[in-house]
């Protein structure tokens, strides 16, 4: 498995991806499933948006400054995510509003990665290089297992 920070927050993208289309093929009622794949996008998101914010968004804020606004922004953008998974942590599939708290999620998500794959993962490659990128990608691969379980528990929470 390759160690580029960039490719593994791609992958960790396709993951949330599968797991959307997922729910959305789940059906009206498949209840306990679509529980069972909401837990899985709250681990996955929880996880990804804690090595984003404490490892990859530094580095990239320093090695290039121009991204800092799109940094600002995409924090911001984990704040309104994060909030939205608080909420899904506890409430009953079966909750009118469950589906549609999850539809707005998705379009959130789906907007977020757009911006970072297409806009700055680019700028952030060509100013780091292969063998900076492959650091950083250790750095977040050793850091995954000491991401909370709690989404309000992330940086992006609190901002």
């Amino acid at each position: 498995m390759s160690t580029d920070a960039i490719v593994l927050l791609k992958n960790d993208h396709k993951t949330v991806e599968k797991l959307f289309k997922e729910f959305e093929k789940a059906g009206d009622k498949a209840h306990k499933k679509k529980r069972r794949i909401v837990d899985s996008i709250i681990e996955e998101l929880t996880i990804h948006a804690y090595i984003e914010e404490e490892i990859f968004y530094p580095a990239a804020k320093e090695a290039v400054p121009e991204t800092k606004d799109h940094v600002l922004e995409s924090v911001e953008e984990h704040h309104v995510v994060v909030w939205m998974l608080s909420e899904l942590l506890d409430l009953d599939p079966e909750d009118e509003t469950f589906d549609a708290k999850v539809t707005v999620l998705t379009e959130n998500v789906r907007h977020h990665v757009e911006e970072e794959e297409d806009e700055w993962f680019p700028e952030v490659r060509s100013a780091m290089g292969r063998k900076q990128l492959r650091e950083l990608g250790q750095r977040m691969i050793d850091a995954r297992p000491d991401a909370p379980k709690n989404p309000l528990k992330l940086q992006s929470a609190k901002a």
